[in-house]
């Protein structure tokens, strides 16, 4: 709910493989319109199957990506979600261990 910006953003996932070190990651992850802040730690490629996405990283440059596009975000990336339309996505995650 504190990194809600528009919405309330119905979202659901079902993740279909977790490797057993639980750093890699596949499966399918949907929302219907809204926007939200982000901030990964992970590396994931998405494949988007419906709908229209915008990325907006903290400079507040925008990525516009619709469905049939692919596109990465690396580790690191923090910005803004914005799920122009209801979207679905195919999603493979990639969680770097954690240093001790």
């Amino acid at each position: 709910a504190e990194k809600q910006l528009s919405g309330p953003v119905t979202q659901y996932i079902a993740n279909h493989y977790s490797d057993p070190s639980n750093q890699f990651h596949i499966g399918f992850w949907g929302s219907d319109t809204g926007s939200w802040r982000v901030s990964y730690s992970e590396h994931e490629y998405c494949q988007l199957l419906q709908g229209q996405v915008e990325l907006e990283d903290e400079q507040g440059h925008k990525t516009l990506i619709q469905a049939g596009e692919h596109f990465v975000i690396p580790a690191g990336f923090s910005g803004i979600w914005h799920s122009l339309t209801p979207c679905k996505k195919v999603y493979v995650i990639f969680e770097p261990a954690k240093a001790d």
